[in-house]
Order: C-alpha cells, then sequence, then structure tokens
C-alpha cells in the first residue's frame, strides 16, 4: 500500500529526467527556451505513455493533480488528530510527494507548506518515542516558562544549527518593523518562518496563504484584501495583519504559548480546553490539541528563541 502510495509522486518528480533523457530526439531541432512546467508535465506523460511496459501501468496510472488533493486530504486528517504515530507514518509518503510538488505544473506554492508539515512529521516520528509529556495541574497565574511548553526541548535541538532561509536578509526587516509598529514584540515575526519558510507566496490546500498563512475569512477580518490583490502576500500588510491578530489573542489569552496555539488551532478551540481542564496553561492543554498544533507551539518557540536569542519566558508584553 505504502509503494502505491508512493510512486506517483517518485514518478512526477523523475518528469526532468524524462524530459532530459527524450532531448536526443530533439537535438536537430532544439528548442529555443526550456519547456514550461505544463509543456514538461505533458511530455513526462507522453514518455510514461509511450514507454512505460503493460505491467508498470497495470500497477499506477500517471500521477494526475487528483492525487495530490487525495494526498493532502489524507495528511491534514494526520495532522488534524491526536495520534502522533500515524503522523509519523507519512514521512515517506511525504518525501516523495515534496520532490514532485517541485516538479507539479501549478503546485510550486505548496512546496513549502508541505516542507513545514514534513518538519512536524519528523518531529512527531522522534516525540513519539519520548515519555507522554505530562499535563500541569491549575495554575491561579498565566505564565509561559519553557517547562509549561511540551516538546520545546526537542524543537530547540531541531532549530539549533538551521539555516536561516535565504529569504530572511531580505524580509525580517520588514517584518520586525511592522511587528514594531503594531506594538507586538519584533521577535514574534519569526513566526513567519514556522508558517511558510519566509515564501510570500506559500498556500496550504485549505486555502491558507502567504507569510503568515492567514485563511481568507481571518485576512478579511484583519482588513487584508484577498483578490485581486490578494494582500497575504504582501509582506508588510500582512506582518501587520498578523501582528494585531497576536496581539489580540494575547489580550484574551494573557500568554504568549497560548496565543501561538489559538492562531494554529483557533481560539474557540483552545478557551474550551482551558475551561474543561481548569488550566491557564499550554502544557495543560497540548494533550488534547491536533498533532499539528501540538507541534506548532513548540516549533514557533524554539524558532523564536535561536533566531532572536530569547526564550519564550523572556517574550515581553504587548505595549499599550
Amino acid at each position: 500500500m505504502i509503494m502505491r502510495r508512493i510512486l506517483p509522486f517518485l514518478c512526477l518528480a523523475l518528469l526532468p529526467v524524462l524530459a532530459a533523457a527524450d532531448s536526443t530526439a530533439e537535438k536537430k531541432n532544439p528548442p529555443a527556451s526550456p519547456p514550461s512546467t505544463d509543456e514538461l508535465y505533458d511530455l513526462g506523460k507522453s514518455l510514461f505513455d509511450q514507454y512505460a511496459t503493460p505491467e508498470i501501468k497495470e500497477q499506477y496510472e500517471f500521477p494526475t493533480r487528483e492525487r495530490w488533493d487525495a494526498f493532502a486530504g489524507r495528511l491534514q486528517h494526520a495532522l488534524d488528530g491526536n495520534d502522533l504515530g500515524e503522523l509519523a507514518a507519512y514521512e515517506t509518503e511525504a518525501r516523495a510527494a515534496l520532490v514532485a510538488l517541485r516538479t507539479m505544473p501549478g503546485y510550486e506554492d505548496y512546496a513549502d507548506w508541505l516542507a513545514a508539515r514534513l518538519d512536524y512529521i519528523e518531529a512527531a516520528k522522534a516525540a513519539a518515542k519520548l515519555p507522554a509529556a505530562r499535563p500541569t495541574g491549575p495554575r491561579t497565574m498565566p505564565g509561559s516558562a519553557v517547562s509549561d511548553i511540551p516538546y520545546y526541548d526537542l524543537w530547540l535541538q531541531r532549530m539549533q544549527g538551521r539555516p536561516i532561509p535565504g529569504r530572511a536578509a531580505e524580509l525580517m526587516p520588514i517584518l520586525r518593523a511592522a511587528f514594531e509598529a503594531e506594538r507586538v514584540p519584533p521577535e514574534l515575526a519569526w513566526i513567519a518562518e514556522a508558517e511558510s519558510t519566509l515564501d510570500p507566496g506559500a498556500r496550504s490546500p485549505a486555502g491558507a496563504k502567504g507569510l503568515f498563512q492567514l485563511m481568507p475569512e481571518t485576512a478579511r477580518s484583519l482588513g487584508l484584501s484577498t483578490f485581486l490583490p490578494d494582500e497575504r502576500t504582501d509582506a508588510e500588510k500582512s506582518a501587520r495583519a498578523a501582528a494585531q491578530y497576536l496581539r489580540t489573542l494575547h489580550d484574551k489569552f494573557g500568554d504568549w504559548p497560548l496565543a501561538f496555539a489559538a492562531y494554529n488551532a483557533g481560539e474557540g478551540r483552545v478557551r474550551r480546553l482551558l475551561e474543561a481542564r481548569s488550566t491557564h496553561a499550554f502544557a495543560g492543554i497540548s494533550s488534547s490539541l491536533s498533532n499539528e498544533t501540538r507541534m506548532y507551539v513548540p516549533k514557533v518557540c524554539a524558532t523564536i528563541a535561536v533566531r532572536s536569542g530569547v526564550t519564550p519566558d523572556k517574550l515581553s508584553l504587548p505595549r499599550s
């Protein structure tokens, strides 16, 4: 079953190789310019139809965009679930899909989204081998101590030594200035690395887009246009919107890790869990959140700590 899922993505990943192999037929009349992604896809399918053996064709069809949509749906289901082992099982398939996405026409913007989710998958695999995170008891005062963030140490190890994205030199001064303008700690601008690996065009199958992966409804509620132009791809405007949203969430929850959780999972879900568990700490609800949010919060905190040197317990409050 695993191989049947992986093979289509591997086939897509081999399209450039197939195109290069077919170039001998074009030597007498070489093309004036490199083929577009659509032309490359059509060439790959033509080569598959022409040269694949009947046995291979019987095993699977040439991969289509529908295969990506089906895979993305299954992966999102695992991300929304609560079993880290189930999410970890997608590692091999996700790696193959990521390679394929770099080639699949019209799906290039999904690559950074999947790369970030592969990061969660790898961390879930490591986390599943650790002792279960122990929830804290009720807290009388909100806090953001490092010990309150399950899997923070795991993510700190993953982020240390990881190269800074190439777009950081250009984008981070803009993002930090936008967060400062909204009176939010500028270190929080590094959330963009966790959300999109600092790719303004990144988009998710669910419809989130931009550096801060804002959903259309959320973006519009923050004053951004999502159609001609889609301002979620504008670095400064999307950063100011994300900072406003994070400020609002901190005002509601009084704690940055909880604000990050609400940014990812929705404030309604976070509030219901806090009330059900009678706690004010992220650790008290972590085990009841989705796999994605359980990995997202410590990743954000570790990313901020490694990139800015400010640990979660030292993050300042929004300025009035």
